[in-house]
């Protein structure tokens, strides 16, 4: 879930942003001009399980539609001008 917040609000209640952050886990997109500008999220800890991938993979951000087009498109053109074989079946034999 995105939680948007203006640079100016989390200015002036900078503590309760942090201690949301902090203890409950939120992230928040921080906005200026109606554009977003920065992200207040939590710290990765040092080390984790490999149990907590799919929490991490959760709470990564997700693409749009139109960033995903863009996206696959720029993974074509790095495709084709680097004349890298998209791999085969790495059990064939």
């Amino acid at each position: 879930m995105r939680i948007t917040a203006t640079v100016t609000d989390v200015l002036r209640n900078f503590s309760d942003y942090v201690n949301r952050v902090a203890y409950r886990g939120e992230r928040f997109v921080l906005t200026r001009g109606g554009k977003d500008v920065a992200e207040l999220s939590p710290i990765a800890p040092a080390g984790s399980r490999l149990a907590d991938l799919p929490a991490v993979l959760r709470s990564l951000p997700r693409l749009d539609a139109e960033e995903s087009e863009r996206f696959a498109a720029d993974l074509s053109d790095i495709r084709e001008h680097a004349n890298v074989e998209s791999p085969g079946d790495p059990w064939e034999s």
